[in-house]
């Protein structure tokens, strides 16, 4: 997903992934920012913390948000088999709230005051570097405030797979 978004963004701006440029798809995803310091591309897409690292070691900068410029898609989905959904509404419908718990505590909630719920999942980043990077997200307006799941967003995803051939 996050190729096919980061694709879908460049041909939505004017530029052609496969004449423009050249996109390496051969480096393994958690060694993608050891090969951009090490002087592999100009330009790499990374997620947090490691985008954070890379800035705050001064190699590079944060320039653009796939995820904001490539518009509300769902990136992280959950699924079950229909027969399971039907043999266990009461696990399925308190996994959904539980899920909505969440959205309802990052939005009304400051970043300061996720990063320290967040701080033990994250224990290898410092509770500053958590704050900028939710911060980001923020800034992004990266949390949707609900679960729903709207036409304009599915009727995207369809865009972004049909633009990577999928």
């Amino acid at each position: 997903m996050p190729e096919m978004t980061f694709e879908y963004t460049l041909k939505e701006n004017g530029i052609d992934p496969k004449n423009d440029l050249n996109i390496d798809t051969s480096i393994a995803f958690a060694s993608m920012s050891g090969a951009f310091i090490g002087g592999t591309g100009d330009f790499v897409t990374l997620f947090e913390p490691q985008a954070l690292q890379v800035e705050s070691q001064g190699l590079g900068f944060v320039v653009a948000s796939i995820g904001k410029l490539g518009g509300v898609v769902p990136y992280t989905a959950y699924n079950a088999k229909k027969s399971y959904i039907e043999k266990n509404p009461e696990i399925i419908q308190r996994f959904v709230n539980a899920i909505q718990k969440g959205m309802d505590y990052v939005n009304t909630h400051t970043p300061e005051e996720i990063a320290d719920v967040i701080q033990p999942q994250f224990a290898e980043t410092d509770r500053e570097s958590l704050v900028t990077i939710v911060t980001r997200y923020y800034e992004q307006d990266s949390w949707k405030e609900d679960l729903i799941f709207e036409e304009e967003s599915f009727t995207l995803l369809l865009d972004i797979l049909e633009s990577a051939g999928e």
